[in-house]
């Protein structure tokens, strides 16, 4: 097998600089949500993060839509990084959560992309709130679905010890981490300080 190696013809994309943006807690009921928000008058975008990350996993995107006109906006959901992760006998739900945030940023509807675990909350989101949303992507993600036969077919497809494998050999292709080791580097230090709380929270 041809594995890319540091002087790869393709290209290293680095992190492009970063669009103002406002930080702040958003404050619910039983908890608090970190987020950021580009502001303007633009057309917002919510991005929702996989299980692996947090409000910290959109450098690339964040000022590709804003310079395209967009109001750019990521948050943590409760427990990740910088968001209170509440009362465990309360955890409330996400698509909850989103409607909060949303309410208290003044945001009527908009365009969500949801990547994996953040996938999930947003399609319970679109089912829950429909009326909120302008449209919606979800990629990498199985949406939450607790079907038994949808759920015992996911599970012949992952080798055995799957989940005890490295997160960065789980999320990241091997192109990528061959060709770009200060990019997992970084990958991994958004990763170790993303999740801070083993309360689990529904869709």
């Amino acid at each position: 097998m041809n594995v890319p190696r540091r002087d790869s013809p393709l290209p290293i994309i680095p992190i492009p600089p970063q669009v103002k943006a406002t930080e702040g807690l958003a404050p619910l009921p039983d908890a608090h949500l970190w987020y950021w928000d580009t502001g303007g008058s633009g057309v917002p975008i919510v991005f929702l993060h996989p299980a692996s990350g947090s409000v910290e996993s959109w450098p690339y995107q964040q000022p590709f839509f804003a310079r395209k006109g967009f109001r750019v906006i990521a948050y943590s959901r409760r427990g990740f990084y910088r968001s209170d992760s509440g009362p465990a006998d309360r955890p409330g739900t996400g698509a909850d959560d989103l409607r909060l945030l949303l309410d208290h940023l003044r945001v009527d509807r908009f365009h969500g992309v949801g990547v994996a675990a953040g996938g999930g909350h947003l399609l319970d989101f679109a089912l829950s709130y429909p009326e909120r949303l302008r449209g919606m992507v979800i990629s990498g993600s199985l949406t939450g679905l607790q079907e038994p036969a949808y759920r015992e077919t996911l599970a012949r497809l992952r080798p055995e010890g799957f989940f005890g494998m490295p997160a960065d050999f789980i999320e990241l292709g091997p192109a990528y981490r061959a060709a770009n080791p200060e990019g997992v580097q970084q990958w991994l230090e958004f990763h170790h300080r993303a999740v801070t709380t083993s309360i689990s929270q529904a869709s």
